[in-house]
């Protein structure tokens, strides 16, 4: 296991997910997850069935509310940019689906076909975005809950494609949850910034244009170059990000050029 940074990210090696793992690899694959937020595989060569029995491993998955999944899989969702297309899905500071009651877990993404370069996902450690705020502002936080919400534009848009060729037909407007600005992780027990620029619409008990000037400021803190790493996609990488503690912003620098990956999230838990 190779650390990407001081504060996130850790490459794994001399594993094969395409094969059964044992009790204690599952493990000690776990405990990195745990402490570096998000771990990289390189060179995998793994099916849909594959991928999710990898996932299974780690807990249930997941069907995104938006987008079909796979014919016969519909727990992976493909994440794809064709080459006329301007906008990428889910181009924007984000952690996964946080309008729901219960976010998912984490998200395993695999890489099926890359642009000749770029496409990059950068990821940012939200217990260093939480503890490096003062200790007057941590204890402001601490007390508020927020709005998520599935309708807000910032996110939408990056997924109007593929809801327009593959929706599901379930209404955007239905999908919105109140979470604590601050989340507790249920099995570190540590304290990470819950809101995003992606799906936050304001502070609960305020209104959007209360919440903003606070809001805007954690947006720019909490995705600072200190707490990020950036992972370079090849083909057959997979990446496995704990979404309680950790956002990611794919970077859209490839048009003229298709890339699809695979996804699959972990169902989650209440946030408390």
């Amino acid at each position: 296991m190779r650390p990407v940074t001081g504060g996130i990210g850790a490459e794994i090696s001399g594993i094969d997910i395409g094969e059964a793992l044992s009790a204690a690899t599952v493990s000690e694959l776990r405990q990195a997850l745990l402490d570096h937020l998000v771990i990289f595989f390189r060179d995998q060569e793994i099916t849909p069935a594959q991928q999710l029995a990898f996932v299974r491993h780690f807990g249930e998955p997941d069907i995104y509310p938006f987008v079909k999944g796979l014919e016969d899989y519909p727990e992976i969702t493909p994440i794809l940019k064709l080459p006329e297309e301007t906008v990428n899905f889910g181009g924007i500071w984000h952690s996964d689906t946080v309008y729901q009651p219960e976010p998912p877990m984490g998200t395993v993404l695999y890489a099926k076909e890359l642009p000749p370069s770029g496409g990059d996902t950068l990821f940012a450690n939200q217990y260093q975005a939480y503890e490096t705020l003062s200790e007057p502002l941590r204890k402001f936080l601490d007390g508020l809950t927020a709005i998520n919400s599935a309708t807000k534009g910032s996110a939408a848009k990056t997924r109007a494609g593929r809801v327009a060729d593959s929706g599901t037909g379930l209404a955007e407007k239905t999908m919105q949850a109140e979470h604590p600005v601050v989340r507790t992780h249920p099995e570190t027990g540590r304290k990470a910034l819950f809101v995003n620029i992606g799906h936050t619409v304001r502070f609960a008990g305020m209104t959007e244009e209360e919440s903003a000037p606070i809001l805007d400021f954690l947006y720019h803190h909490q995705i600072k170059p200190e707490f990020s790493c950036r992972f370079i996609w090849t083909p057959g990488s997979l990446a496995f990000w704990d979404n309680r503690c950790a956002q990611h912003y794919p970077v859209n620098d490839y048009h003229g050029h298709t890339r699809l990956l695979h996804r699959v999230t972990l169902k989650g838990d209440k946030p408390f």
